[in-house]
């Protein structure tokens, strides 16, 4: 065990005194973090600003400390090390100092502006090395833009603020570093975070795996169809498309080369499988409850509107792993390498059961905090049913630390997005960015969500999830609310294409990832990724002009559009595919292309309209006379074709 605990932090760059200590105290702040985390989950009895900077000092503090590891510079070491503890200052002395802010207005002094620079920087130098340059440049410029904007004229300027001013505003209230980002992050994110890693330490990552191998395996295609299911389920937990990727992927992509997958389709497969995650309910990497918190939308309607989206984009993977199996003819996996499905329900199944408990407490009435801490519990009980998943000391400080490691970037990017929140709405600049975006569109709902989509797909450049989605909800969402789009809709449509990048050039990190394991062409198989994720792109504008897709509606609309949504979603995976049963012609895949056209045009006018009705009739009728040709000339091939 104490080997193991000195293992939580890489030992090349530093001596053997100084890795011990630094292990140690990073184990310390692990525990101390998760502790305030679960037990203010429980009780509620921290305000929303001491809870905040207690979280955030705790957390940066343990961010530099890993950082601080991977430096060979001794030099770097001593300076994140001098950082690392002087952000652990700012929460403890809000804490002690609470009332003494209240009762003075919350007016800065000089020892606030001190701390509030030391918290400045250490989110910035962890952003750095956990993001990117990105959400440095954005901070970086927000405090630019607070301190001297009066030497911008016109529209986008103003007054100007002092240090004292912005400190004030940025530090001493929840409208800045310790705003509401903070507070989802303090509040959701890492509670999750802890049950996703706390749950995959027990080893369900490999359950579901099996279960979607044993399910699928025996199909053809059943390796590209597993790796689908599992990858799903796997993300949905983890919430990190990259980390789907590297985890399952090592299974599922060179089991589908076996049977003879393409390497770049192969790791496409994965790396738009793994991407499902961050839009499958109940977690979508933390952005349901950030969604449910900036749109104050209770959580169970935010996840029950992008289920049948995600169910949708399942779908589609589904049909076109299929379809491609079935057009190059892929072999079956070998049969001794697919688990029976009785034997993993029955030997590991219970390891669902934390994830059932999750959603009862949650549909029986309890808070997502207080559901999550009662599925911890569980959870740790249940993984004592057998020595091989039982949750040992040794293991639990790895789950600490490694929920810390995988919370590290999101806990950068929402103070950096708190401190932009912040100066927007000192300044008002919020208000502009969203009607320059009117500007440009004018009177146009098309060109605005055109426009819409381009800058979120920008902003969400190489974003982790819940970081891209803060940052549209901020600039760009506001732009689409004006026009009176439901409040969902409207940020469903940002948060879609602002993960677009997991799988799109230029960044594209999953298909990359992918694309590493399989040995492929990272560009093309992030072309194939794009392919077989092609909801992603074309979902948002459909539940815009349909929300009926995110349950807004009557039931009669919502069963209506669902199914002229999966309708059209099966015509465009066959047309693009060319194959069902057999090699299309290129007028058959122009059928199918028309039969989703009809399906598209179904749902951009209104439901259980003349129009609607109609075009999704011709669509359903139309496919049904396209498969009955397609089978009467399949079947009616000489013997020698047919095989």
């Amino acid at each position: 065990m104490v080997s193991s605990f000195f293992e939580i932090l890489p030992d090349k760059n530093l001596g053997r005194i100084e890795h011990r200590i630094a292990c140690v105290v990073l184990v310390v702040l692990s525990a101390a973090v998760a502790a305030l985390v679960i037990h203010s989950a429980w009780t509620g009895s921290l305000t929303a600003l001491l809870l905040r900077s207690l979280f955030f000092s705790m957390m940066t503090s343990a961010g530099l400390l890993i950082i601080a590891a991977n430096r060979k510079a001794v030099w770097a070491r001593t300076l994140l090390y001098l950082l690392a503890a002087a952000v652990l200052v700012p929460g403890p002395y809000l804490y002690t100092n609470y009332m003494d802010i209240v009762f003075s207005g919350g007016i800065a002094s000089t020892t606030h502006v001190a701390l509030f620079v030391v918290s400045v920087v250490a989110a910035l130098v962890l952003a750095r090395f956990s993001i990117g340059w990105v959400m440095v440049g954005l901070g970086t410029f927000a405090l630019a833009y607070a301190f001297w904007g009066n030497f911008i004229p016109g529209t986008y300027g103003h007054a100007g603020y002092s240090i004292y001013r912005v400190t004030s505003n940025l530090f001493l209230r929840t409208e800045g570093l310790f705003g509401l980002p903070m507070g989802v992050a303090a509040q959701y994110i890492l509670l999750f975070s802890l049950l996703g890693a706390m749950l995959l330490k027990t080893g369900l990552g490999q359950v579901f795996v099996d279960l979607a191998h044993a399910m699928t395996g025996r199909i053809q295609g059943g390796p590209a169809l597993t790796a689908v299911v599992s990858s799903t389920m796997f993300s949905s937990i983890n919430g990190s498309a990259v980390a789907g990727v590297v985890t399952t992927g090592t299974f599922t992509i060179p089991l589908m080369k076996r049977t003879g997958y393409r390497p770049k389709v192969a790791a496409a497969i994965e790396a738009a499988a793994s991407s499902a995650g961050q839009i499958m309910p109940p977690v979508m990497g933390a952005a349901a409850f950030l969604m449910a918190e900036i749109t104050q939308t209770p959580y169970a309607t935010i996840a029950a509107a992008a289920l049948i989206p995600a169910l949708l984009y399942v779908f589609a993977l589904l049909v076109g792993v299929r379809l491609e199996a079935g057009k190059f003819n892929l072999a079956r996996s070998d049969g001794a390498d697919i688990p029976a499905l009785r034997e993993v329900i029955f030997k590991r199944g219970y390891m669902l059961l934390p994830l059932i408990a999750l959603i009862g407490f949650l549909v029986y009435g309890y808070t997502p905090a207080k559901a999550a801490v009662l599925c911890l519990i569980s959870g740790v009980l249940i993984s004592f049913i057998s020595k091989d998943t039982r949750l040992t000391p040794a293991k639990l400080v790895e789950v600490l630390v490694e929920t810390v490691r995988n919370v590290m970037p999101v806990i950068a990017a929402v103070a950096v997005a708190g401190m932009l929140i912040g100066v927007l709405t000192l300044t008002g600049m919020a208000l502009k960015v969203s009607a320059m975006i009117l500007d440009m569109g004018g009177s146009s709902l098309f060109l605005v969500l055109i426009l819409t989509m381009i800058a979120s797909f920008i902003l969400g450049l190489g974003m982790p999830t819940s970081a891209a989605y803060l940052l549209l909800a901020i600039l760009i969402a506001p732009a689409l609310e004006s026009f009176g789009l439901p409040v969902i809709a409207a940020h469903m449509f940002i948060f879609y294409y602002g993960l677009l990048s997991a799988i799109t050039p230029p960044v594209a990190l999953a298909a990359y990832a992918g694309a590493s394991i399989a040995g492929s062409d990272p560009n093309e198989t992030a072309v194939e990724a794009m392919r077989l994720g092609f909801v992603k792109v074309v979902a948002p504008f459909l539940f815009v002009y349909a929300p009926e897709l995110l349950l807004i509606g009557s039931p009669a609309g919502i069963t209506l559009a669902t199914y002229a949504a999966f309708l059209g979603v099966f015509a465009a995976g066959t047309a693009m595919t060319g194959w069902l049963g057999r090699a299309l012609t290129l007028t058959e895949r122009g059928v199918f292309a028309v039969i989703a056209g009809l399906c598209t045009l179904s749902l951009v006018v209104d439901q259980l309209t003349a129009v609607s009705l109609g075009a999704q009739a011709a669509a359903t009728v139309l496919l049904l006379f396209t498969i009955w040709r397609l089978r009467s000339t399949y079947e009616n091939r000489p013997a020698n074709l047919a095989s």
